[in-house]
């Protein structure tokens, strides 16, 4: 079984009872654990028109939890880069590679990050995406190279700066973009697990290197939910359940505490869908856990597991990336 990193997805969600305010401060909380805790990098994700997530100027949200950490990668799991001019954000991402230098990722998707019709409001044309977003990366690399010094339209800053480039996906269409361009590929497996493994398979064979990257490099995306015992675990994950029946049922509202039975909340139907989508959610103890990711990892033999984790108490959710930390530590004791 091959080594791999661990790093962070942070939605900032937002609470029930608790301000926005509070919301950020509990991200920049998780990422000054999860550096002492050297975990790789921090992603933050574009999403727009949600009362229970709080990262919608990604961008802004970047610069301050880079700014209050030291060490780890900060950047973008990911920019909705169609929902954008790419001149900005080469700007928006060169003025974050100067000021933190060498800790800037910058994750790039397709989606919208929303519903229909704020989409038309950040001015997308769903017409046109699929050609406009390879456009668009090559417009990014363009923007960032030396070379162009001499164009009419240049980044400043961001030319000639190595921001590394990522491509996300939640289905088998960026795989191909992915290895085509030779970008690491990353997989929203927390919420989209049913073309993963194809994914990755397309994605390890079709891939062309590139100057950024000589061999693939497969970054998945899944749910971790850690405590001291299963029982606790299991308790502070219908958090997350309850966060996808909202989706289910078209509800943003903030995220709610747990409960102690979800029979009483979900239908079996909807329980059925929610447990589908989260397909790749690990639950339990730190053995537990340990066991989970050895399985996965065995399957899937990424280079790189980001782990989501959506959790009522601060504090628990601190706790459960520690007990993540350990569990993945203990798989490669030498």
């Amino acid at each position: 079984m091959k080594n791999f990193e661990i790093s962070v997805l942070d939605l900032a969600p937002v609470k029930q009872d608790k301000t926005i305010h509070d919301t950020f401060q509990d991200s920049l909380s998780l990422a000054n654990h999860t550096e002492n805790l050297n975990y790789k990098r921090f992603w933050l994700a574009e999403h727009h028109n949600m009362e229970s997530i709080a990262s919608s100027a990604t961008s802004v949200l970047i610069g301050f939890i880079a700014n209050g950490t030291k060490k780890i990668r900060v950047g973008s799991g990911g920019i909705m880069l169609p929902n954008h001019s790419s001149l900005v954000i080469a700007e928006q991402f060169g003025t974050l590679e100067s000021l933190f230098p060498g800790r800037i990722d910058l994750g790039l998707g397709r989606a919208p990050g929303t519903d229909g019709l704020t989409a038309q409001a950040l001015g997308r044309n769903p017409a046109i995406i699929n050609q406009q977003f390879p456009r668009q990366i090559l417009e990014l690399q363009k923007y960032f190279s030396k070379e162009n010094s001499d164009a009419l339209v240049r980044a400043i800053p961001g030319e000639g700066l190595d921001i590394p480039l990522y491509i996300l996906g939640s289905s088998t269409d960026s795989a191909f973009l992915a290895a085509e361009l030779g970008l690491p590929y990353a997989f929203a497996g927390h919420f989209a697990p049913e073309q993963m493994e194809m994914a990755f398979n397309i994605y390890r064979e079709h891939f062309e290197p590139s100057k950024q990257l000589a061999q693939p490099y497969i970054l998945a995306c899944v749910n971790g939910i850690a405590a001291e015992t299963s029982e606790e675990a299991h308790k502070i994950s219908t958090t997350l359940f309850q966060a996808f029946i909202n989706i289910v049922r078209n509800d943003r509202k903030p995220f709610a505490p747990p409960v102690d039975d979800m029979d009483e909340i979900w239908s079996p139907m909807e329980k059925a869908m929610v447990l589908q989508k989260l397909r790749y959610t690990f639950i339990g103890n730190q053995t537990e856990i340990e066991e989970k990711l050895k399985n996965f990892q065995e399957k899937f033999n990424v280079d790189e597991l980001i782990i989501n984790s959506h959790i009522y108490d601060h504090q628990k959710r601190l706790e459960s990336y520690e007990i993540i930390r350990k569990a993945k530590d203990s798989l490669f004791k030498a």
